[in-house]
């Protein structure tokens, strides 16, 4: 059963990838403004203290004026890493205090460079924070499917308090009526697509 699940999300993963990439520079300019918008207006970036969000790389979504913007509001601003000298990778997130200090890490993707300050997970701060996560598809019952290495999933396992602040966000076109989902998968409390 699982493996038919599996192939299904890969079949999935590859359809809405390749409507992603389709879409024009001004398409995924615009939908970037309206996401930016979108979460700086919600009530979760307003009280949150400490906001940790994707680098957006390749076709994804922009989330450069969110860091921004985070940033300029004086948030301690937490961007994930990926540790690859273990036997299976870990991600986890790093303080940044300007995006100059991103550089090229895991397949491509903008990570922190250098040491700095490490997210440490504590219930009481979870009311206080907001996690920004990128996805492949979502549905309307908050499922979602990532980029098939689980991530996401094996970091928000043990932390509830955080699964129920964490917003996956994409294209319109990333959004599908029904996804397969395994139950290792970890929903995100809500899911904007723009």
């Amino acid at each position: 059963m699982e493996d038919g699940i599996k192939r299904n999300k890969r079949e999935i993963r590859k359809a809405v990838l390749n409507s992603r990439d389709n879409l024009s520079k001004q398409e995924r300019e615009k939908a970037s403004l309206l996401l930016t918008e979108r979460i700086l207006g919600h009530q979760w970036f307003y009280r949150a203290e400490q906001i940790l969000c994707f680098v957006s790389y390749g076709s994804e979504i922009s989330t450069r004026g969110i860091l921004e913007e985070a940033l300029k509001a004086g948030k301690k601003v937490y961007v994930p890493k990926v540790l690859s000298g273990k036997k299976h990778p870990e991600m986890c997130f790093y303080r940044i205090t300007g995006l100059t200090e991103l550089e090229t890490g895991y397949r491509g993707i903008p990570e922190p460079a250098g040491d700095s300050e490490e997210y440490v997970y504590s219930q009481e701060e979870a009311e206080r924070t907001l996690l920004l996560m990128p996805g492949v598809a979502f549905d309307r019952y908050r499922n979602r499917i990532g980029y098939g290495k689980g991530f996401y999933d094996r970091f928000l396992e043990d932390k509830p308090g955080l699964q129920q602040r964490a917003i996956a966000v994409g294209y319109r076109c990333q959004m599908t009526d029904t996804l397969p989902a395994e139950k290792t998968d970890i929903r995100p409390y809500q899911v904007i697509c723009v």
